[in-house]
C-alpha cells in the first residue's frame, strides 16, 4: 500500500501553483479571521494581541495563506506553525508564502500527532486530515492538548452520504492496484474510471468534482489508502471523547431539521442534526468550529448592539435593494438550494453594512428604535448567518 506521506510527496494536494498568488487569494471555510470571531469569539477578539495559530497538516497551505495574508492585511499580529508530513507539500506552501510576503510563519515537517511538542496555541486549523490518520481519535486529542485556554479549533472531515460511490471504488483499487507506484495506480485507475456504467453510485454523484480538477485531486478522491468519513452522531462523538464540544458547523441550515420537516419534541441536537444530513443527502464535508468540552462560550449573536457585521459573497448594496424590492434571495451549499425572504424594513440596515459600523450605529443611520431594530434585524441574523453570508467581527476596526 501506498503509505500517506508517499502519497503528498507525489501527488501534493491541493495541486498549486505558487505563482498564482499574484493573481488571487483562495479563501474559504474554516480558518477565515472573520468567520473565526463569529463562532469562537463571540464577534469581540481583541486583535491587537498576537494570534497564536497551528496549522495541522497545512498541506500545499490554502489555510495557511489565507489566514496569513487576512491577518497581515489587517496588520493584526499573528504567529503560525505550519506541520505537515510532506516535504512536497510544505515546500508549495512555502513557495506560496514567499510569493506574497508573509513572515512570522514557521515551517515543520513533522506530524499532527506531536502538535503539543510545538506549544500552546488560541487557535489550531485541521482541514481535510484527520480522517486520513490510522487513528483519528488519537490526532483529535493530540491537538486538544495543544489548545491554550479560551482558544479554538476550525476543522474539516469528510462526510459520508455527498461522498456516495467513493469507498467502494476506494476498497477496489486499494486490491486491484496494491504493490504498484503512484503513478502506476493512477494511470489505471483514471482509465478504469473513464469505464465506470452510467448506474454507478460515483457516476451518478453530482457532488463529486475533484478527480476532473488535477491528478492530485483524482489521487485524493479514489486511491487514498487511508480514509474514513464521520456521520454527524459520529463526529460529536469524537469530539465529546477526546476533550472537544461542537461549537457549531460553518453553514448550520445545511443541518437545520425544521428546514425539511418538523421537528420532534425532545429530539436533541445531534440526533436532529443526523436526521439532517441524512434527508439531505449531498453534504460531502463538515466543516465547523469547536471548543474545549467544558468552555461554556457560544458563537456571536446580535443581541449585542457593538457587534460589527460583514456580509460574505454578496453586496450590501445589491442585497438591500433586492429586499426593498420584496425579491426572493437565492441561496445554495453543498447541492442545497433555497430562497430567503427578509422584511423590506431590514433593506437600510443591510445597505448600512460596511464591515466597520456597529449594529448600534447600523441602527442609528437608519433612525430606527430598539424594538424596531430588533424586528428587522432578527430574521436578517437568522436567515443570513445560518447560510454563512455573515459573520460578526471587529477585525477590520482592528488598529494596527
Amino acid at each position: 500500500m501506498v503509505s500517506v506521506k508517499e502519497q503528498y510527496e507525489a501527488y501534493p494536494y491541493p495541486e498549486r501553483d505558487p505563482k498564482d498568488e499574484a493573481k488571487r487569494l483562495i479563501t474559504g471555510s474554516p480558518s477565515h479571521p472573520l468567520e473565526m470571531d463569529h463562532y469562537l469569539f463571540g464577534g469581540t477578539r481583541d486583535w491587537s494581541k498576537p494570534l497564536r495559530v497551528l496549522v495541522a497538516g497545512g498541506g500545499t497551505g490554502d489555510g495557511l495563506i489565507q489566514l496569513a495574508q487576512t491577518m497581515t492585511s489587517a496588520k493584526a499580529p499573528y504567529d503560525i506553525t505550519y506541520v505537515d508530513l510532506s516535504t512536497a507539500s510544505r515546500g508549495v506552501a512555502e513557495a506560496r508564502a514567499k510569493a506574497r510576503g508573509l513572515t512570522n510563519i514557521r515551517f515543520e515537517t513533522g506530524s499532527l500527532l506531536d502538535a503539543p511538542d510545538f506549544g500552546e496555541f488560541d487557535y489550531i486549523d485541521s482541514c481535510g486530515v484527520l480522517h486520513h490518520l490510522p487513528d483519528p481519535a488519537a490526532g483529535f486529542a493530540a491537538l486538544r492538548a495543544a489548545l491554550a485556554p479560551g482558544g479554538g479549533f476550525g476543522f474539516m472531515v469528510y462526510a459520508p452520504y455527498g461522498r456516495s460511490g467513493v469507498y467502494p471504488l476506494q476498497e477496489g483499487f486499494g486490491t486491484l492496484l496494491d504493490g504498484l507506484s503512484p503513478q502506476d495506480r493512477l494511470e489505471a485507475a483514471q482509465k478504469i474510471v473513464a469505464n465506470l456504467p452510467d448506474g454507478h453510485p460515483f457516476k451518478t454523484n453530482p457532488n463529486l468534482s475533484d478527480h476532473h480538477a488535477s491528478d492530485a485531486g483524482f489521487y485524493d478522491l479514489l486511491l487514498h489508502g487511508q480514509d474514513r468519513a464521520y456521520s454527524v452522531p459520529e463526529l460529536v462523538q469524537e469530539l465529546t471523547d477526546t476533550g472537544w464540544r461542537l461549537q457549531s458547523f460553518c453553514t448550520p441550515a445545511l443541518y437545520d431539521l425544521t428546514r425539511i420537516a418538523p421537528r420532534p419534541e425532545g429530539m436533541d441536537d445531534t440526533t436532529a442534526m443526523g436526521v439532517a444530513e441524512k434527508l439531505t443527502g449531498t453534504i460531502r464535508l463538515h466543516v465547523g468550529y469547536a471548543v474545549a468540552a467544558d468552555d461554556p462560550r457560544r458563537i456571536a449573536k446580535g443581541s449585542n448592539r457593538k457587534l460589527v457585521p460583514h456580509l460574505r459573497g454578496v453586496s450590501p448594496q445589491a442585497l438591500a435593494q433586492a429586499v426593498a424590492k420584496g425579491r426572493a434571495i437565492p441561496v445554495s451549499a453543498d447541492g442545497l438550494r433555497a430562497k430567503l425572504t427578509l422584511p423590506k424594513s431590514a433593506a437600510p440596515l443591510i445597505a448600512g453594512i460596511n464591515g466597520k459600523r456597529s449594529l448600534a450605529e447600523i441602527a442609528q443611520g437608519a433612525r430606527m428604535d430598539a424594538l424596531g431594530f430588533g424586528m428587522a434585524w432578527t430574521p436578517v441574523e437568522k436567515a443570513l448567518c445560518d447560510w454563512g453570508l455573515m459573520l460578526y467581527s471587529g477585525l477590520q476596526n482592528h488598529k494596527g
